[in-house]
């Protein structure tokens, strides 16, 4: 049952807000270990009066990671400092710029308000609020921990974005190297080639075969511009349309391990991600097989879905996890060695996290050194590619220059 409570703490602050328990006794109970002090409580009966923001099907809003991150911090140190829930979600709420953003979160105090548990609200966004972050804010509020589990959420959500924040990082180099190239190789196959074969055809130049393929690849480019420009814009949206599907997701989160170089990397990051996750739903006091289900359904490469899968099984017949993980190919032998020694002492949870940690810290290395190895990769193969170009254009020049002594 949801119970509205009016209740004082040990400052004497007052504070209004709900909770959800089996009867009003078990409500004080919790609120007690909390410390608070309970002075009116009274049944939640939930409404939704027409029009209300929380009977009218919110317009899908996802937040983005860094106002996640934002949000969830802020909801651990209000809550910390003894603020309700209703109060401090609407307090980060004013801060937000994005009126999208801010729809989120008046929906979910609406839902508050009229007597939903956090859990509830939270859910009614999926595409802000995933399943494994309800999970674990359904854990806070059944334990009286909310404001534990809002710490430790903050700390998952933080490292999720300063590991993409790398990633992008890392990547941004090679990317404007690229770009530089091509802006280059368009550049003198659009305006220097064609000056260069005026001079050719004037000059009655016998041109070797490299020289007349990049001439014939200018002169397709000058004709064929508007086509290829609109068919490479329509190839654009036809990419970023099918990945935003969910077959085209799928397809693309599979074919990720497959890259050469990049998929073990990926790998490796998905292990992390799903390392952590799984490590703080156990410390977080959801079951095993829960949080295995939670995690399966956290990851979108049907690989690691399998492995999960097969975890499920394994813990479902009484075996170990820590075999399943050896026998799926994608975890090293010492993180499944780790994970049993966790299941030997009781302490699965630390253990599992003590991997993510360890994975982190050698993916951000490997980042580190795929990118210098990418870097000079790039610059060798624009070395190459402009060298042709020019020496392709030289020399018909050298040769006319030889004729004329």
């Amino acid at each position: 049952m949801i119970l509205t409570y009016d209740a004082v703490d040990a400052d004497g602050k007052k504070t209004h807000d709900s909770i959800e328990a089996a009867d009003s006794r078990e409500a004080v109970e919790q609120l007690r270990r909390r410390g608070l002090y309970v002075t009116q409580l009274h049944e939640s009966v939930r409404q939704h009066p027409k029009g209300s923001s929380s009977s009218r099907g919110s317009k899908p809003c996802r937040l983005p990671l860094k106002t996640l991150v934002q949000f969830t911090r802020q909801m651990a140190m209000l809550l910390r400092s003894g603020s309700g829930l209703v109060p401090a979600i609407s307090a980060i709420r004013r801060q937000l710029q994005k009126a999208t953003h801010r729809a989120v979160l008046e929906d979910v105090v609406a839902e508050l308000e009229d007597g939903a548990p956090l859990t509830d609200a939270l859910r009614r966004h999926p595409r802000s609020f995933d399943a494994v972050y309800c999970a674990i804010v359904a854990a806070g509020e059944a334990s009286g921990s909310l404001v534990e589990m809002f710490e430790r959420l903050s700390h998952i959500v933080q490292k999720r974005r300063a590991l993409r924040k790398k990633i992008l990082g890392a990547m941004a180099y090679p990317v404007l190297l690229i770009v530089m190239c091509v802006h280059i190789l368009l550049v003198m196959l659009l305006f220097v080639l064609p000056r260069f074969n005026i001079m050719f055809v004037e000059l009655h130049v016998d041109t070797p075969t490299s020289t007349r393929l990049l001439l014939s690849i200018g002169a397709a480019l000058q004709a064929h511009w508007m086509a290829l420009l609109s068919g490479a814009v329509g190839a654009g949206v036809a990419l970023g349309f099918g990945l935003s599907r969910p077959a085209g997701r799928q397809w693309l989160a599979d074919a990720q391990l497959y890259v050469p170089a990049l998929g073990p990397l990926r790998s490796r990051l998905i292990q992390g991600q799903v390392f952590r996750t799984l490590g703080m739903l156990l410390d977080s006091g959801v079951g095993l097989l829960d949080s295995l289900d939670l995690v399966r359904r956290s990851t979108g490469n049907r690989r690691f879905q399998a492995m999960f899968e097969h975890l499920e099984k394994n813990v479902s017949s009484g075996r170990r996890m820590s075999s399943a993980f050896e026998q799926s190919g994608l975890v090293d032998a010492s993180i499944a060695q780790a994970i049993h020694t966790g299941e030997e002492s009781g302490q699965l949870g630390g253990a599992i996290t003590f991997c993510a940690d360890t994975l982190d810290e050698t993916n951000e290395e490997l980042i580190t050194a795929v990118t210098r190895l990418i870097e000079p990769i790039i610059l060798i193969g624009m070395g190459v590619v402009v060298g042709g170009v020019a020496i392709s254009l030289f020399l018909p020049l050298f040769d006319m220059t030889s004729a004329m002594r």
